[in-house]
């Protein structure tokens, strides 16, 4: 009990003292030395799906930028990879805009309809009710990805926003050959799929899924799309797109609004920046979770020398950091419009001195000290991917529908997969979500507030070589870039920090997650031997990742090699 004391007494104080893979790069012109490159000559783009990655070159080759190819590839995922984002669902956008060294962040984050009632997702017994959270009508926020999408384009662009939309809509009315995961995923869902007439039409054609192998059209959303394209925000959220999914949200038991779309906006908003060893990271605000807790744990390790450590040190390191930036992360965060933060003390380099003195040097600090919860098994969902372009203009976007398949509700004549994100709303104080993840009252859901995320697109900056960087994977995300940032300042290369082994801890469970051959036999007994549980699970995640070398000025682009369709190239 003493270390729990210490732990409070020290936030206290300072409170009153003072968030089918595919990665290719074109090939440049020439190859400069030092001085280091201004621009790379040519482009990067690592993204989840081979046919997402051509889409966002075909718009370059068309005199687009990194932003014009963003489009272009986000809304391609939406037809090919539906079990992990789309135009029912939203996204969050870090970006760097070369011509004037500017970073922006762009909030296209799912919203809650006006007429949300926190009674619709508890049991009779006051449990979280798990059906109505993550599946129907009811477990989908307002959608923001389509509304980000143009405002990407309309700010940031050069090109028509019917241009970039283009490989998708024709993607989605000419047809595509589904890969591996997302027929398991259809196939996982069948049930849940069959229970909506829509979502079955377009699913399970004939009523089985797709066969490997087949050409799979989706033509409702390709004229969704093409609304999107001719209209802007209009063609989605007003007009017939607007009604169609109003009608058919209502139809199945959902409180949607005319006047909840209508009112979409997107928000810019200031990333979070942290310096770590002479690298400038530049990542998501709220309501991202992840740049703050990326921050905070970067703050913490700072204090520490983890490169004269041994494996087993290190690791038990970053894990209490983790625990730490966890459990802030429960208590603290939401949508900045609605909830004050204090983040101030949360990215505090002072803040962070006082929790690095609660960490032992070679024990473990049980969760239960700190404070006590329960938590289960994160997820792996969503998508990320990254582009640089031939001007150094940057993007890193990580976007979803929540979990697999989202809400698996089509909304009928749309062909629009709704999202699940209700679910990222602590529903129920201090119980946990599908991920796990806690929250409190800050993130519980009011009219028009957008649930709290672990997405954490993030840019990093170092003396030489600079990185994009983002990954799926639920309350995952945050540990995926946080070591894939240690990674690419270890010296790391696009692939090796792809595919660097993980290992996550959340603050509840308290248990390490560790992918096979993360640890060896000897750092694996050692952290027992310190007090901690280690779980071994199936690799996760989904890094895509673009580095810039500006010594050679060359790109180097990767996709996480665990996906069995995964494919890095460079061409």
């Amino acid at each position: 009990m003493k270390l729990a004391l210490r732990w409070h007494v020290l936030l206290i104080g300072f409170v009153l003292g003072t968030s089918g893979a595919f990665a290719a790069v074109r090939p440049a012109s020439s190859t400069s030395a030092a001085p280091l490159a201004q621009r790379p000559g040519h482009a990067g783009i690592a993204s989840a799906n081979a046919l997402a990655t051509e889409a966002g070159f075909e718009v370059l080759a068309k005199g687009g930028n990194a932003f014009d190819a963003a489009v272009a590839v986000a809304s391609t995922l939406s037809v090919v990879e539906p079990e992990s984002s789309g135009i029912g669902g939203g996204f969050m956008a870090t970006m760097h805009l070369a011509a004037d060294n500017r970073n922006v962040f762009i909030d296209a984050r799912e919203a809650a309809p006006a007429a949300v009632n926190p009674k619709d997702y508890l049991n009779p017994d006051g449990t979280p009710n798990r059906d109505t959270a993550l599946k129907g009508p009811l477990s989908a926020g307002i959608p923001g990805e389509p509304a980000g999408l143009v405002w990407i384009a309309r700010h940031y662009g050069k090109l028509p926003l019917a241009v970039s939309l283009a490989p998708a809509i024709r993607t989605a009315r000419d047809g595509f050959k589904p890969d591996v995961r997302l027929l398991g995923a259809i196939q996982d869902e069948q049930k849940n799929l069959e229970r909506w007439p829509a979502s079955a039409a377009i699913f399970l054609p004939g009523g089985k899924p797709p066969a490997a192998g087949e050409l799979w059209r989706d033509p409702e959303q390709a004229r969704t799309l093409a609304l999107l394209a001719q209209y802007g925000d209009s063609g989605f959220y007003s007009g017939e797109t607007a009604q169609k999914l109003v009608d058919a949200v209502r139809a199945a038991g959902g409180n949607w609004s005319l006047q909840d779309l209508a009112s979409y906006r997107v928000k810019e908003r200031l990333p979070i920046t942290v310096d770590y060893r002479g690298y400038k990271i530049i990542t998501a605000p709220p309501p991202s979770s992840g740049g703050v807790a990326i921050a905070e744990i970067l703050n913490i390790l700072s204090g520490f020398d983890l490169d004269h450590l041994d494996q087993a040190h290190r690791v038990h390191l970053v894990i209490e950091a983790m625990r730490r930036a966890f459990r802030d992360h429960n208590d603290y965060l939401g949508d900045p419009d609605f909830v004050k933060m204090p983040l101030d003390m949360l990215l505090s380099p002072y803040y962070a001195d006082g929790l690095r003195q609660t960490i032992l040097p070679d024990k473990a600090t049980p969760s239960s000290m700190l404070a006590p919860s329960n938590g289960q098994d994160p997820g792996m969902h969503t998508t990320h991917f990254s582009i640089i372009d031939a001007d150094g203009n940057m993007v890193a976007i990580t976007s979803t529908v929540n979990y697999i398949l989202g809400s698996t509700f089509v909304a009928q004549g749309t062909g629009v997969l709704l999202n699940d994100e209700m679910d990222d709303f602590a529903l129920v104080p201090n119980k946990p979500n599908v991920y796990g993840l806690l929250g409190s009252k800050a993130n519980a859901p009011e009219p028009g507030k957008r649930m709290l995320s672990s997405m954490s697109p993030s840019i990093v900056i170092g003396p030489d070589r600079t990185a994009v960087i983002g990954s799926p994977g639920g309350s995952t995300i945050i540990t995926q870039v946080l070591e894939g940032i240690l990674a690419f300042i270890d010296g790391g290369d696009a692939h090796q920090v792809a595919a660097k082994k993980r290992f996550h801890h959340q603050y509840q469970p308290d248990v390490v997650s560790v992918e096979p051959g993360a640890f060896d036999p000897k750092t694996s007994q050692a952290l027992t031997r310190m007090g901690y549980t280690l779980k071994e699970r199936e690799p996760w995640g989904f890094m895509n990742v673009v580095i810039w070398d500006r010594r050679s000025n060359k790109l180097d682009a990767a996709s996480d090699p665990r996906r069995p369709d995964g494919l890095g190239k460079v061409q």
